[in-house]
């Protein structure tokens, strides 16, 4: 079993609950936006880090840092972008991607708004995790923390950070 910290859209601000919160992940995983190098240095320090650039990344983190990101992880196939609308109004040429290289749970961040929400059509769950950084108008930063193991994804956790 793998435990999962899921965030987007940092732009440059590393909430210092992100630690607390995540003290007991295996994993985090950054849906893009993350804004700087330092704060991509911070969370690789702390824990294996996963990442897609995003929008407002520069060079140094699209260098370091994949557009798209498929992996599996305890029998789960991911997808991650940044861009990547959602079941129903997936962003273009997302749809095409997830055909091409199917996944269990598909990750976006950009909107700046938390939803989680399954896809009957391609039988995945999609997660964007809302955002957690100070740019934006969202007005509560959120994270998400979920687990892996044997294909199944569960206890899904929704994290509102306190200002």
């Amino acid at each position: 079993m793998k435990k999962i910290g899921l965030m987007s859209d940092t732009h440059s601000y590393l909430h210092p609950q992100v630690f607390k919160y995540f003290e007991q992940v295996d994993e985090i995983w950054h849906a893009g936006d993350i804004g700087n190098t330092t704060l991509a240095d911070e969370l690789e320090a702390f824990k294996p880090f996963r990442a897609v650039y995003g929008n407002i990344d520069g060079a140094e983190l699209r260098i370091r840092y994949p557009e798209d990101l498929y992996f599996t992880l305890e029998g789960v196939g991911v997808f991650i972008t940044h861009i990547g609308g959602y079941p129903g109004k997936y962003a273009p040429g997302v749809k095409e991607k997830l055909l091409k290289h199917p996944a269990k749970l598909f990750i976006c961040g950009h909107s700046h708004i938390l939803k989680v929400m399954p896809d009957p059509k391609l039988q995945l769950l999609h997660i964007n995790p809302g955002a957690c950084g100070q740019q934006g108008w969202h007005k509560v930063k959120t994270l998400v923390r979920f687990d892996l193991h044997e294909g199944n994804i569960s206890n899904l956790e929704i994290i509102e950070l306190i200002k």
